[in-house]
This record gives structure tokens, sequence and C-alpha cells, in this order.
């Protein structure tokens, strides 16, 4: 009788999550950085987590989103640092959210998952570090729109907050989708993401909205901090590891941060 092969699932005193240390940088290079993230591993067993600030206001965009809807949903009159991401997923507004990474190596279970299961596990963890600091938070559950849904602030349309009806698709924050975190009583979209899986594993990009986390009380962000990547470690099955900055090639840092500033990759679509 032939042998069934099954994931290699890493004991918890062989798992560990890295926790790299907070960095803060203009969009082309915190998207340039994600995705070397993704192509550089120091150690294959080890899932890596990353919070990053941004260097002026921001909105990143998805891989495949055409650079026309894109120009059509930013606040007129104003000047933002605006990039596509290496990710999928719809327009952000970074101005006021706190903003992560996850990188998943090739072969870890949770990366041979599907993305909506995937996607279910990452937004669990950060739906329970939310709930620890009394906000009511969950994920959404069902692809349904609840009755009323009230839409968060984070894009300005030319013409105005629109209702949730005429919400277009491809604009995060507006329009909750499956397992992304809502607030429990509003509706409001409090996190969303997007993934990219390559040969290398899974980078998550992930991205929580300020104003609805903190609608109950005030936020401890440090606190989220290191609660959220606790409660990955777990979910992963190891133990949140801090680690010092990875040894990437600077001319390679450099090198996809000006690709990533070109025009040629804003307006790729």
């Amino acid at each position: 009788m032939g042998s069934v092969l099954l994931p290699f699932v890493p004991s918890c005193a062989e798992m560990v999550l890295e926790i790299l240390p907070t960095r803060t940088a203009g969009a082309a290079e915190n998207m340039a950085v994600d995705f070397l993230l993704l192509q550089r591993y120091p150690r294959e067993s080890a899932p890596r987590f990353r919070h990053y600030e941004w260097r002026a206001p921001a909105f990143t965009f998805g891989y495949s989103q055409k650079i026309a809807f894109v120009r059509e949903q930013l606040p007129p009159g104003e000047t933002f640092d605006v990039c596509r991401r290496p990710t999928g997923g719809g327009i952000v507004d970074h101005r006021d959210d706190w903003t992560y990474a996850l990188v998943i190596p090739r072969g870890h279970p949770l990366e041979e998952l599907r993305a909506t299961q995937s996607y279910r596990v990452i937004h669990e963890a950060l739906a329970k570090t939310l709930q620890a600091q009394n906000v009511a938070a969950m994920t959404k559950t069902s692809s349904a729109e609840p009755p009323e849904v009230a839409v968060s602030p984070s894009v300005t349309f030319p013409s105005g907050l629109p209702s949730m009806g005429s919400v277009p698709e491809g604009v995060c924050f507006q329009r909750a989708e499956l397992y992304d975190v809502v607030h429990e009583v509003t509706g409001a979209k409090i996190a969303g993401a997007a993934q990219k899986r390559n040969k290398h594993g899974l980078l998550f990009q992930g991205s929580v909205w300020r104003p609805s986390a903190g609608s109950d009380s005030p936020i401890d962000w440090d606190r989220f901090e290191a609660g959220f990547g606790a409660a990955l470690a777990i979910a992963l099955d190891g133990a949140a590891e801090p680690v010092a900055w990875p040894d990437l090639a600077e001319d390679e840092i450099s090198g996809l941060t000006e690709q990533y500033s070109s025009l040629e990759w804003i307006e790729h679509r």
C-alpha cells in the first residue's frame, strides 16, 4: 500500500513567528520591502510579521486594478503617495490606518490552505486582539450584506460619501467582504487584506482602519501590535520572536522601489 504524504507541521518548540522591527517609508519602498520579504528567507520554516508606517499620506491599490478607476476614486485637490501593490484587493487609504504584512513560507500548513481560509485564520486572530481592548470586532461570516451597514469614511468620493448600494467594488473599507473584520454592532469594516501567492510562499498585506477600530474606546496600538503578533503566533502553532531586520540587499530594495515608483508600474493597467 502506498504511503500518504501529509503537510509538515513543526512543533511549537520549532516553529516561530519572526516579529520584525517597525519601519517608516514611502509607499513604493513599503511595497518593495513586503515583496522582497516574500522572495528572500534567512529561515525558511519561519513566517515573518511586520508593522510599518507611512512617510507621507498614501493610497495603495491592487495589482490588477485599472489606473483610470483608481484616479476616479481618490479625493480631489490633494496630493498623495500612490502605488500599485504586488497583491490583489482594492484601493486602501493609509492616511489613518495600521498597516502590516505577514509572509508565510511555501509548504507551511497555512500557506497550503485556500485563500479564503488563510484569510479567516489571520482575521480571527486580529479580531480577538481587538476584543481584548473591548472592541466589538468579529469576522464577517456571510457574503451577503446585512440590512444596514455603516460605511467607513476612508475614501471621500468626488460626489460625496455614497450610500452602501452605490459603493463601487474595488474600494477597500467601503464594502466588507467575506472574513473581513467588521464591527459587530455597526457593521463598519475594521480590517481587510490582500494576498499574493508564488513559488516562495504567501504574502498577506493587511490594513486596520483606526477610526472604525477605535469607535468603542481608544486603542493602545503598541499593545495591539504585541497582542496581534502573539495571537498570530498561536494561530501558526508557535511563538512570537522579535528579530533584527533581515539582511536584504540595499541595491535590490532601491531597485525595486524605483520600479514601484515608476509610471510604468503605477499605470500598468
